[in-house]
């Protein structure tokens, strides 16, 4: 009967971390978000910005500390929210993430284990997209490092976009999917061409590049070619295609700002 009793307890204690995510305007996804992680977690801290729908009072439903933050841009915001949590383990969600059934049990192996011998742990992402989950192409595993030790652990890279995390030490690989609903309709997922292309501009710009008519050329072709063929992209059916064609258009839209900044001017008079 004891060793029951410790049993139980130990399968009913939240495990030793934090969920951090940071939001803006995600009512329509934190409640999918929040109660994938609720009830087995430390803390979860949601930090929102310049939010103006039901955000906070969802997160606050499901048990979250809510903060308002500044945007500081991709990196600085999550760094600043990693802050927040109460514990040095923290799992880093985006809104329209979940975690699967799966990858919670991986979870619960990874600390029931050493976890002291690692700085974070990685896991795949998979998105659902339009009538399927994408299990090949540029989209899929998508080894995503968000389960880290804050001690020994940041968010890194590119202050505009692309932000990576960067870790002191050894990074275990987990098995289990972590659910990402990102684009919800076709529509919203060409919205993002543009702002993604704002960004790709800034961040040239600030690195001193300049347009070249190769990339422009050469990189889209190989985002196809590659996510297509190589990734096996055709075995996902038409949204494979879709994706591998969006894929190098985004890329083509990109290099072609980056030539409109530099060479756009009025009408001759």
């Amino acid at each position: 009967m004891r060793a029951h009793l410790i049993l139980t307890d130990i399968v009913s204690s939240p495990l030793p971390l934090s969920v951090v995510i940071v939001a803006r305007n995600e009512a329509a996804n934190l409640p999918r978000c929040l109660a994938s992680v609720q009830g087995w977690t430390q803390a979860i801290v949601v930090a929102l910005n310049d939010t103006t729908d039901d955000s906070a009072s969802i997160a606050r439903a499901h048990g979250a500390e809510v903060h308002e933050l500044p945007w500081q841009g991709f990196r600085d915001t999550k760094n600043a929210a990693v802050a927040l949590a109460p514990t040095d383990w923290v799992l880093c969600l985006d809104a329209d993430e979940e975690v699967s059934a799966k990858l919670r049990a991986e979870l619960e192996t990874f600390f029931a284990g050493t976890p002291s011998e690692f700085a974070g742990a990685r896991f795949p992402r998979k998105v659902w997209f339009i009538d399927r989950w994408i299990l090949h192409g540029d989209w899929y595993p998508d080894l995503s490092l968000r389960l880290i030790d804050r001690r020994r652990a940041r968010w890194g890279g590119d202050a505009f976009v692309h932000e990576k995390m960067e870790c002191d030490g050894p990074v275990a690989t987990l098995r289990g999917d972590l659910h990402h609903y990102s684009f919800p309709t076709l529509a919203s997922h060409v919205a993002k061409i543009n702002p993604f292309a704002d960004l790709f501009v800034q961040q040239q710009e600030a690195r001193g590049r300049t347009f070249s008519l190769g990339a422009a050329i050469f990189r889209p072709a190989w985002r196809f070619f590659r996510a297509y063929l190589l990734k096996l992209g055709f075995l996902d059916g038409y949204p494979g295609f879709y994706i591998a064609w969006a894929t190098a258009f985004g890329a083509f839209v990109r290099y072609s700002r980056l030539y409109e900044a530099a060479h756009r001017r009025a009408p001759d008079a």
